[in-house]
């Protein structure tokens, strides 16, 4: 299950994304540490190893499932401990089982627990004995910690889940004594169909607020060095180094990385020679001054005042992001892992602060505030 616990891994400059678990590692003694698991299928168990690997790893108890009685422990700079009477549920078929539904999960893919509910709703579809046994094969493959969550109802876990795979006469894990009464499986029929329809409602609800996410693809703002304006200048002109002039309080700045810079100083003097300056990267050697007070508390808010001004004064340009949707924004700098997203690494103010004025504009289009 990843539930909240996201992480991910660079590799060759994409973003693989991630999950983790705790697990004991066996050498010698049995240390308490964390299990990566990664979409592209390699866990990070002391070391990245594919899934095959890993059941090795499984296999010879070097990913330890059975813990013994007096066993030596520890957890990095946490702690030490011997083991008492240990109490564990994992076997290697257990943890194999799980690890893979989490990678299915992370690539968006059934996962055994969807793969037998679709297998449900077939038999419901067609109550047949075949498709019966299709569905109660199906949920046999579900990793038994995890069955109980099947129908997301801590009510009743996967109780109806069960009665309804047994039928009729069958039997069920909790109560293999006692057949399945007509009753209690028509019970259970009527927990799917009930079911059914809280899920298509759901499917039809429309977000209050819009969706959550983006329906258009990223648009990444590589780096330019743009030196002349461009009638067509494309996503180019989004860049905070493109030639657009910006007026800040009667001063003219060739462009917004002029500005910034400039408004980072008092020095009136190297202000005076910023907003000469041919290039963006001269008026950054020319900012290599003392910074102002706050600067650095202050500095998203200069650069949303300076974006506000760039895309109010080139409505050509503002033009070039309304065409952008509601795609994340996605700008490099080479100078800025703050400003710049620089391959996940960064933290993307830039991007940020485009998407907040796009929206701005289109509000404002829209007669909205």
């Amino acid at each position: 299950m990843i539930g909240n616990k996201i992480t991910y891994r660079m590799a060759d400059g994409i973003r693989i994304p991630g999950t983790w678990r705790h697990a004991f590692i066996r050498n010698g003694d049995y240390h308490l540490t964390d299990l990566f698991i990664y979409a592209d299928g390699l866990i990070d168990c002391w070391g990245l190893v594919t899934l095959d690997e890993f059941e090795k790893k499984l296999r010879c108890g070097r990913v330890a499932t059975e813990l013994p009685d007096g066993g030596r422990a520890s957890g990095h700079e946490l702690a030490a401990w011997t083991f008492s009477e240990p109490r564990t549920w994992l076997t290697p078929e257990l943890l194999l089982a799980e690890v893979r539904d989490t990678i299915d999960q992370l690539n968006d893919r059934p996962d055994s627990t969807e793969r037998c509910l679709a297998a449900v709703d077939a038999f419901l579809a067609d109550r047949t004995e075949e498709r019966r046994a299709a569905a109660r094969a199906a949920y046999l493959t579900i990793p038994r910690t995890q069955r109980h969550y099947a129908l997301g109802d801590m009510d009743r876990k996967d109780w109806p889940l069960q009665v309804l795979l047994a039928g009729p006469g069958g039997q069920v894990d909790a109560w293999p004594d006692e057949p399945v009464t007509q009753e209690t499986y028509d019970e259970a029929v009527a927990y799917f169909e009930d079911r059914a329809r809280w899920i298509a409602e759901r499917r039809s609800r429309v977000p209050a607020d819009g969706p959550a996410t983006s329906f258009a693809p990223a648009v990444h703002l590589p780096h330019s060095y743009p030196l002349k304006p461009s009638d067509d200048p494309g996503k180019q002109g989004l860049r905070h180094d493109y030639p657009a002039p910006v007026d800040v309080d009667g001063v003219t700045y060739p462009s917004v990385t002029h500005a910034y810079w400039a408004l980072s100083t008092t020095d009136p003097d190297a202000r005076a020679a910023i907003a000469c300056a041919e290039t963006t990267a001269a008026a950054c050697g020319l900012a290599d001054v003392t910074r102002r007070d706050g600067w650095e508390q202050a500095r998203v808010s200069v650069m949303t005042g300076l974006l506000r001004a760039k895309y109010t004064q080139h409505p050509y340009l503002a033009e070039v992001l309304l065409t952008t949707g509601d795609a994340t924004l996605i700008y490099n700098d080479a100078d800025s892992g703050f400003w710049g997203d620089n391959a996940g690494l960064g933290r993307n103010w830039s991007g940020r602060l485009l998407e907040l004025i796009r929206s701005e504009l289109q509000a404002r289009r829209a007669g909205i505030g």
